[in-house]
């Protein structure tokens, strides 16, 4: 295998190199586009949250759909050129969001930006692990993984500080660090020529086509709900929508050769209960994260600076807890631990519920619930995620682990979309009741993803080894992007 640099420890750092900044820019995107989001409605002319609802949602919706089949393309076509694929078509649409004249060339360039995301995002750790030594591979993996929770820590602050200078250069950031990651990644990344390469059918294109109108069409519904009426023919047509085309998302997936989502892993139950909790705590931590960047620029008038200097003590807290949970896991089980976290993250919301105000103090009223989340955060992902690949057999864990994210890009979207269509456009007097009420329901989907994790806690602990070993190779890959 070929990789360009004849010292192979040279050339594991080179590979790193090239995946880390790949990983840290997609990975940073989230905090930083949910940041500027106030700023880039008022420089389109004051577009209202649900319009740009779709600069967050339209990104989710085609990630989470094009994940599979992107896994499946790089196993037929070799990881690097995927993996480069990926990034350039990233930083491409970086280019275009940063010239987009309105929002709807915006949405258009997110969508693109998100196919990139998700032909590098599978690429990554296995062009990792091909030049990592086997002994060397946890701790490869442990330093991957904490990529993902150290753009969630200097995300909010980076992001505050782009906007300072302007919005676009939320999205021109990415263009220099792609570019230099793709002319290293030509030089240094392993060449293509894997077992089985060329012979790995592809899944169901229509099934993923399927699942992208679904997903749509149920946050469009959400969104617009308040501007359409909630029982009006639009609203309940659309949500009618999203239900039958999600059934036949189901049936297809049921009997296609090489469906999007392989529904006999959901018989597995831990895999089935870890999956299920992912994508309920994924609806409550991006309704969290929009809705403090919203409360403090939208209610308190903060700056994007300022309201990234305050969301970041719950982002910061993350890494350190999940790269530490190990132990804990082992000693409780995983159940125990991601039901404790999932607990925490709604008892940091209804803080806000009970303790926000128009004339609140921060220390008193956001940050006790920033911890509280932050706290969350780092006992309920990486847990999950370990349980969800412990369930499985080595052979299915890509497998696995792509319908998780999936899942968890789903829970993404629907979170942003509820929040939204909760909030609504309240008028200065009812601006605290709105927010309270969307701070209920991403408690409620907290304590649902906590109710999921129930049949993980009835399972058998594993050995002290093994479930700190699970958590270290799967720890922060989801710390930074829920």
């Amino acid at each position: 295998m070929t990789v360009g640099i004849s010292n192979p420890h040279r050339a594991s750092r080179a590979v790193f190199a090239t995946v880390a900044a790949a990983v840290f820019m997609s990975n940073l995107d989230l905090f930083i586009v949910n940041v500027a989001l106030p700023e880039i409605g008022r420089s389109y002319g004051g577009s209202g949250l649900g319009s740009l609802s779709w600069v967050l949602n339209g990104y989710a919706i085609v990630f989470a759909a094009l994940l599979v089949v992107a896994g499946r393309v790089a196993d037929r076509s070799g990881h690097k050129p995927v993996f480069l694929t990926g990034l350039a078509v990233f930083t491409l649409a970086s280019i275009g969001c940063s010239l987009a004249p309105g929002v709807g060339t915006l949405v258009a360039a997110r969508l693109v930006q998100a196919a990139g995301a998700a032909l590098l995002m599978p690429t990554s750790l296995a062009l990792l692990l091909d030049t990592t030594a086997p002994e060397k591979r946890a701790g490869a993996v442990r330093a991957w993984a904490s990529i993902g929770g150290i753009a969630a820590g200097l995300g909010p602050v980076a992001g505050g500080l782009l906007v300072e200078a302007g919005w676009r250069w939320v999205f021109i950031v990415n263009v220099p660090v792609g570019i230099a990651a793709i002319a290293l990644g030509i030089k240094v990344l392993p060449s293509p020529g894997r077992a089985g390469a060329g012979r790995s059918a592809l899944p169901d294109l229509f099934g993923a086509a399927l699942l992208t109108g679904s997903i749509a069409t149920l946050a469009l519904g959400l969104v617009k709900a308040p501007d359409w009426g909630w029982t009006s023919a639009a609203t309940l047509g659309g949500l009618a929508a999203a239900v039958l085309l999600g059934v036949w998302f189901v049936l297809r997936s049921a009997r296609h050769p090489v469906p999007i989502v392989e529904l006999p892993l959901l018989r597995v139950p831990a895999f089935a209960s870890a999956a299920a909790a992912l994508t309920l705590f994924a609806v409550a931590f991006a309704g969290m994260l929009l809705g403090a960047v919203l409360w403090c620029q939208g209610v308190w008038g903060y700056s994007a600076l300022r309201t990234g200097l305050a969301i970041a003590p719950g982002p910061l807290l993350v890494p350190p807890v999940a790269l530490r949970i190990g132990p804990a896991v082992a000693r409780f089980g995983a159940g125990r631990i991601a039901l404790a976290g999932t607990v925490l993250f709604a008892a940091g919301i209804l803080w806000w519920a009970a303790a926000l105000d128009t004339g609140s103090a921060y220390a008193t009223s956001l940050l006790p619930g920033m911890m509280l989340t932050g706290l969350g955060v780092g006992m309920t992902l990486p847990v999950l995620t370990g349980a969800s690949a412990a369930a499985l057999p080595p052979a299915r864990f890509a497998t696995g682990s792509a319908i998780t994210s999936m899942g968890r890009q789903i829970g993404a979207v629907l979170g942003v979309a509820v929040l939204i269509g909760l909030l609504g456009t309240p008028t200065p007097e009812h601006v605290v009741t709105a927010f309270q009420h969307g701070w209920y329901a991403v408690a409620a989907a907290s304590l649902l993803a906590a109710c999921a994790t129930l049949p993980l806690v009835r399972e058998p602990r594993p050995s002290v080894a093994a479930a700190t070993a699970t958590v270290d190779a799967t720890n922060a890959t989801k710390t930074g992007a829920a």
